[in-house]
């Protein structure tokens, strides 16, 4: 019997499968689907301190092995998400809860793991310095090892919790900023998000998303994914959570095999809503037939 348990700072996961934020909102819709109690950790919907109605419609392309998103972060805010999400989503699910932080000012991601620490229903925090579906904030606090870090120093004194940072691709060096985050107090690292992208309405000759920009995953991005989770992962000495167009088992295995600890699952969520399910199901045959029998033990064997 094949075992699939892998371990992030110390949290035990039944397995590395992980719904990656964004792609799964708070449970709930998915709840009703499936038994969430399979998958290794749940990470929520991206919060920010105060509510967001994101950006205006259109706010999805297609794109070809993917999608473009550019929704831009909407949500109910911090406070509703800690005082009625969470609980609403622990009710349902008795696995790790990962919350996904973003901000705008370096204060605000601090503020808001400064209120996250109290709450029994989070596990992890996950601080997003790399969304690319705003206008300002985000995407520039990930783009330097310089501001990574900033962001670092000032979260990691409001909270005990596993802190992860997750990182934008958008960059020259990810190394380098996978180094200064760490650094500076990171306990992991997540990445990676979206690339940016665009797509033009060929009959209006205008942008087909109202925001012109967006944040391309999908397929399309797994070879960049595992590229920049090898490098980052073969080059710090704290866990990764790799994430980036993940489709099936065998791209769980291979971007353990790259160097991560757990894997998140995101744009197929949404193609699929039992995505997450069925890799989960396929993934004891996939390790059989590969001859693997604890899951944990391949993680970075391409570079070890």
């Amino acid at each position: 019997m094949v075992d699939m348990s892998v371990t992030l700072s110390g949290i035990r996961l039944t397995n590395p499968v992980i719904p990656a934020s964004g792609a799964f909102g708070f449970g709930q819709e998915f709840a009703s689907l499936y038994d969430l109690n399979i998958l290794g950790a749940i990470s929520v919907k991206g919060t920010t301190e105060a509510p967001r109605h994101g950006n205006p419609l259109p706010r999805i392309a297609e794109a070809p092995a993917g999608m473009l998103n550019a929704v831009g972060l909407e949500n109910p805010g911090i406070e509703k998400v800690l005082a009625t999400e969470l609980p609403a989503l622990a009710r349902v699910y008795r696995g790790p809860i990962i919350l996904n932080i973003s901000g705008f000012s370096v204060k605000e991601y601090a503020r808001c793991a400064s209120l996250a620490e109290d709450s029994p229903h989070v596990a992890i925090l996950e601080i997003n310095i790399s969304c690319p579906n705003v206008h300002y904030g985000g995407m520039s606090f990930g783009t330097s090892p310089e501001s990574a870090a900033e962001v670092v120093r000032a979260v990691r004194p409001m909270t005990k919790k596993p802190l992860y940072i997750k990182l934008s691709p958008n960059v020259t060096d990810i190394v380098s900023i996978a180094r200064a985050c760490e650094d500076a107090g990171a306990d992991g690292l997540s990445l990676i998000n979206t690339l940016l992208g665009m797509r033009i309405n060929l009959k209006t000759r205008r942008p087909l998303l109202a925001n012109t920009f967006g944040g391309l995953s999908g397929p399309a991005v797994f070879p960049v994914a595992l590229r920049m989770v090898y490098q980052a992962a073969s080059a710090v000495a704290i866990p990764v959570m790799g994430m980036g167009g993940v489709s099936n088992a065998r791209d769980v295995i291979e971007m353990m095999l790259a160097g991560a600890a757990a894997v998140q699952v995101g744009a197929a969520n949404l193609k699929n809503p039992y995505a997450c399910k069925e890799i989960l199901e396929a993934l004891p045959g996939e390790m059989n037939r590969l001859g693997i029998q604890n899951l944990a033990e391949i993680t970075g064997a391409a570079w070890k």
